[in-house]
């Protein structure tokens, strides 16, 4: 005999998505779509992004390395500053080290052959 009185009444259930105010209309049902059940696989899994302090690009710093570097060809001895492709011969060229051009004449200098071969002390 069953009386309507004593009937088991299943508990309201909203969607596992907090931000879904959905109401279920399975008993078994956790999410109301597959949309809401993406979001919260999506918020599970995702890893948190830390800000990083006083960090350069890796690509900003290296581009500063390249365009002070000095580069040789190994075929026609050419020198050249922030270049590593030889415009003569199209091939990569050699780091020779860390320079500029010079003010006077426009020619590639490193800043062991400005600084001499002892380099330079600054308590004398």
């Amino acid at each position: 005999m069953c009386d309507a009185s004593t009937s088991t009444l299943q508990p309201i259930r909203h969607c596992a998505n907090a931000s879904c105010t959905v109401l279920l209309d399975s008993p078994r049902s956790i999410y109301c779509s597959p949309a809401c059940k993406q979001r919260c696989y999506r918020a599970r899994h995702t890893t948190p992004r830390l800000a990083k302090v006083d960090t350069h690009a890796p690509e900003r710093v290296r581009t500063d390395r390249v365009a002070h570097s000095v580069y040789e060809c190994s075929s026609c001895s050419e020198r050249f500053v922030g270049v590593r492709r030889c415009p003569d011969c199209h091939l990569f060229m050699r780091n020779v080290g860390v320079g500029g051009v010079c003010l006077h004449c426009d020619e590639p200098l490193l800043l062991t052959e400005l600084l001499g071969e002892g380099g330079v002390t600054l308590l004398d």
